[in-house]
């Protein structure tokens, strides 16, 4: 794993250039109870807001407490883990990054993963449950992760643990690094919304009932709902309601996965 090539502090932070991130909840952060709590804290904003920063200035006030830290690139990781893999070391690898207090992944959704990739990163993530703290930094929303790691139930997976214990945090802001050159920039990349990303537009023809539902009598639902809530077959092989509800919600439109995180979250103890 990289060390941390670049110092970045909170203090360095532009947070006037941010208005609406909440100042507060990052200095809360900055106490590290996070850490104690074994918590996933996750920064998704869209490129250039911060992110990268932030997660940098954490684990430099983790390394001022005398915490372990680890910190690299998704990317770099999938590459570390493939290798490991390839010589016969990936378990000693894995026991290495969860004995690390605190593990940054930065740049989650910037570069495709490999094949293969996401159930490495997923054994990484299984055996740090609840046992170290994560940060996440990432320009994609949750309801691109499938897209991103190739693999909606490698996704689902992913989301079920790093969602259980779990700080997040979104902002809609411009990119610091263009600040100079915004009128350069047209508004719709300038103000891209995140958390917001359009739905998928329905190609074909609209579902409807077959010869075979007229002859029958059934419903055209009728075999979904003997699949499960979302009309899957994953949902009878899994029995967490919230693996259920992020596979579900996987399958459909990303307005749909936010607004059940947006429940999901409404449960997780506040920061």
């Amino acid at each position: 794993m990289s060390r941390l090539t670049t110092v970045k502090t909170l203090a360095g932070f532009d947070f006037a250039f941010q208005p609406s991130l909440d100042r507060n909840r990052i200095l809360a952060l900055a106490e590290l109870k996070f850490i104690d709590r074994a918590e996933v804290v996750h920064l998704l904003w869209p490129p250039g807001t911060g992110k990268s920063h932030l997660a940098t200035a954490l684990a430099v006030e983790a390394v001022k407490a005398g915490k372990s830290v680890a910190f690299a690139t998704l990317a770099d990781i999938v590459t570390t883990l493939a290798k490991a893999e390839r010589e016969g070391t990936l378990r000693e690898r894995l026991r290495f990054l969860a004995r690390a207090s605190l593990l940054v992944v930065d740049e989650i959704g910037y570069l495709p993963v490999v094949p293969g990739g996401g159930n490495l990163f997923f054994q990484l993530v299984n055996a740090r449950y609840e046992k170290g703290a994560t940060i996440l930094t990432s320009n994609r929303g949750f309801a691109e992760w499938g897209e991103v790691f190739g693999d909606a139930v490698v996704a689902t997976a992913l989301l079920d643990r790093l969602l259980h214990h779990a700080v997040v945090i979104q902002i809609e802001g411009s990119s610091y690094r263009l600040r100079q050159h915004a009128a350069l920039v047209p508004e719709n990349v300038r103000s891209r919304a995140l958390t917001n990303p359009p739905p998928p537009k329905r190609r074909g023809r609209p579902p409807g009932r077959t010869n075979d539902d007229h002859d029958s009598g059934r419903s055209p639902n009728h075999n979904r709902r003997h699949l499960g809530k979302f009309g899957s077959s994953f949902s009878r092989k899994v029995r967490c309601p919230l693996t259920i509800g992020l596979h579900g919600a996987l399958q459909r439109s990303p307005a749909y996965l936010h607004a059940f995180l947006g429940q999901r979250h409404s449960r997780l103890p506040a920061f």
